[in-house]
């Protein structure tokens, strides 16, 4: 496991401080957590949980077909 040191100003350690006493977890655990959070790759489950949430929304085929023809596009 890798270990990183970090350094904070007052006010952010005593924001960690808070949060991580809020939460009952370590500062370590958060901050990982944090990384994670913001590397991923995917949506968190709660966004895309929201997927269908709207029975009144258009589809994209709806919503297209109120739509002008394309233009004519080049061949490269």
């Amino acid at each position: 496991m890798g270990q990183v040191t970090i350094y904070l100003d007052a006010k952010t350690e005593t924001r960690l401080k808070k949060i991580t006493k809020k939460q009952g977890i370590s500062k370590s655990k958060w901050i990982a957590e944090l990384i994670k959070e913001k590397t991923s790759s995917t949506w968190p489950e709660r966004i895309a949980g929201l997927a269908g949430a709207w029975a009144d929304l258009q589809t994209a085929a709806e919503i297209r077909k109120t739509m002008g023809r394309d233009a004519i596009r080049e061949t490269i």
